[in-house]
C-alpha cells in the first residue's frame, strides 16, 4: 500500500471515536497514553527542525544550563499533539484548530522521559457556522514523576453531530 493509503487509514482510525461538538461538556477530562523520548528521536528532530547544540551534541549539552541533552520544546509540543490525536480526544468532528494560547515549557525533557497528557474542556463556544463549534481545551504534559513539562490551551474547531436524513 502506498503512503497515501497508509495515511488515509491512519486518519480514519484516529477520528473514529464517535464524539462530536454536541457530546463535549465543560470540565470533561481526557488522559493519553505515554510516549518515551529516546536520544536518537531527540537528535533526529533537532537535526530537521531545531538544530541547537543542546538538542544535538551530548558533550556540549553537558556544559549547558541543562547539564545534558534535552528535547526541543517544539518536539515536545509535537509529541503532545500526537498523543492527543492518538487518544481521539477531539472526536469524529475534528476539522482543525484556531490556535493555541498560553503555551509554556516548564521542564526540560531528557532521553528516557515519558510524557502523558491530561486535557480538560474549558469552554464550548458557538461558531458563526451552525454546523460546527469552537472549543477551548487546556492540556498538561507531565513526565513519569508527574512533574509538569508543558502546558497550554488548544482551540479546536469541532463539527456538530450530523443530522440524520
Amino acid at each position: 500500500m502506498g503512503i497515501h493509503g497508509e495515511h488515509r487509514r491512519l486518519v480514519m482510525r484516529a477520528d473514529d471515536s464517535g464524539r462530536w461538538f454536541d457530546d463535549f461538556r465543560v470540565g470533561q477530562r481526557f488522559e493519553t497514553e505515554g510516549y518515551t523520548f529516546t536520544e536518537s528521536s531527540i537528535i533526529d528532530f533537532a537535526l530537521q527542525y531545531d538544530p541547537q547544540y543542546f538538542h544535538l551534541d551530548r558533550e556540549r549539552a553537558a556544559e549547558s544550563i541543562y547539564g545534558g541533552l534535552v528535547a526541543s520544546g517544539f518536539h515536545t509540543l509535537a509529541v503532545v499533539f500526537r498523543l492527543i490525536v492518538q487518544a481521539r480526544v477531539f472526536g469524529s468532528g475534528n476539522i482543525g484548530g484556531k490556535g493555541m494560547d498560553d503555551v509554556r515549557w516548564q521542564r526540560a525533557i531528557r532521553p528516557g522521559d515519558t510524557l502523558r497528557v491530561t486535557c480538560e474542556v474549558l469552554e464550548l463556544l458557538p461558531s458563526s457556522h451552525p454546523q460546527r463549534g469552537n472549543m477551548r481545551m487546556s492540556f498538561r504534559a507531565s513526565n513519569q514523576r508527574d512533574e509538569t513539562a508543558l502546558i497550554g490551551v488548544l482551540m479546536p474547531v469541532i463539527q456538530r453531530r450530523p443530522v440524520a436524513e
